[in-house]
């Protein structure tokens, strides 16, 4: 047996002590997440399961969802979030459609957070008020930009006006508006995205997340930095945004609750949490990923393929993987340190039966050694230059 092997078992007897002592079973999935991929174009940084010009096949794939829900038996959630791709650029029959079968074959609570994720260009007064009929609490608008030339260069279909229009309309009827705004776009510059963000905290969100543009295998931005064609700005301007982002939201009255989120008090994602907290899921779509019973399931990505084994009474599941407790407990370590309230090791010792103080023992020595992250009592939390590099401190817990 190799150091690597006497390390592993070494970790599944320390979870496995804890974990006799406390729950013996899973986390219940409370929230469920439906997958749209119908989208106008695919933009060249999206490596999601997104699928254009097939609006053909919208009603199929409403099918399809409809069946892999019905074998749940109406599950109670408290979380419901439907993204893409762009839920909303179904018509307004066939959202209405999508709406009620997902309010029958699942079971949200009356406080349920309810999100549905949003373009500008199919935001309308119509399907705003099919979707508050239906109880979506909360809109995700992905914004990206403001601005002319990045709008651009992000193969976006909207500009400045249309974005600001969607956004006061969307906040008419439902409360709850959140943005996505991306930063670190080529030949952006830091006064360019200080604009972004002053014009969207200047309208009525409750909510924001910004991310950092990633080049991602199999996109045609991918294949353009390749060539030459496209490359990222220096790491410099990348921390200016970053920082100005932090320091812009607090000034304007969100609280930064996640490397990559800031929301108004008593407006943070709670499905979003949901996942960083290891809660479980239900899920149901092309792409789609579960966690449910310690398994991690993810459909099919290809819409085609995933209709053609839907329709066949295949499963639609392209991978699983069932994960180990010491697997779990170092994911549940590296994703709960992300919020900026930290993770509290003896909650989730009560809550999971794992001990991550004695799992992830080498991980955090070595965090704290780097200045990333300070221990208060039970409480792991990242420091100011931890935010900075939260990547690195969950490489850290996940191998380490």
């Amino acid at each position: 047996m190799n150091i690597k092997e006497k390390k592993n078992q070494q970790d599944e007897r320390v979870v496995a002590a804890h974990h006799e002592l406390t729950h013996a079973d899973w986390p219940a999935p409370k929230s469920a997440y439906v997958h749209i991929p119908f989208c106008r174009h695919r933009c060249g940084y999206c490596n999601f399961s997104v699928i254009s010009d097939r609006d053909d096949l919208i009603d199929r794939v409403i099918s399809a969802i409809d069946r892999e829900l019905a074998v749940l038996q109406q599950p109670t959630v408290q979380t419901l979030f439907v993204g893409g791709g762009t839920p909303t650029h179904l018509s307004p029959s066939q959202l209405d459609r999508l709406l009620d079968l997902l309010r029958h074959r699942l079971q949200p609570t009356n406080d349920c957070e309810w999100s549905v994720e949003a373009n500008p260009e199919d935001i309308t007064k119509e399907k705003l008020d099919i979707l508050a009929s239906h109880g979506v609490t909360r809109i995700s608008l992905g914004i990206q930009s403001f601005h002319a030339q990045k709008l651009s260069v992000l193969q976006r279909g909207h500009d400045r006006d249309a974005a600001v229009k969607a956004i006061e309309v969307a906040a008419s009827v439902i409360k709850n508006v959140s943005l996505d705004l991306i930063f670190a776009v080529p030949s952006e510059t830091v006064s360019q995205w200080r604009e972004d963000l002053r014009i969207a905290l200047s309208l009525p969100i409750q909510h924001l997340s910004t991310y950092m543009l990633t080049f991602e295998k199999g996109t045609s931005f991918w294949a353009s930095r390749k060539k030459g064609l496209l490359a990222g700005v220096s790491e410099e301007n990348e921390l200016s945004m970053y920082s100005a982002a932090r320091e812009l939201t607090s000034a304007s009255g969100l609280e930064h609750y996640e490397v990559s989120n800031f929301a108004r008090p008593a407006f943070r994602c709670q499905h979003n949490l949901a996942y960083w907290r290891g809660l479980g899921w239900f899920a149901a779509g092309p792409g789609a990923a579960r966690f449910s019973g310690g398994r991690r399931e993810v459909n099919h990505r290809s819409t085609t393929t995933y209709l053609k084994r839907s329709e066949s009474d295949t499963t639609v599941v392209a991978e699983s993987e069932a994960l180990s407790r010491s697997q779990f407990g170092r994911e549940l370590a590296a994703f709960g340190v992300r919020l900026i309230d930290g993770i509290d090791l003896r909650e989730t010792l009560e809550t999971t039966g794992i001990d991550v103080q004695s799992l992830c023992e080498t991980a955090i020595r070595r965090t704290i050694e780097l200045g990333l992250i300070v221990q208060l009592e039970n409480r792991l939390k990242l420091t100011e230059q931890g935010i900075l590099f939260a990547d690195t401190v969950a490489s850290e817990f996940l191998s380490n």
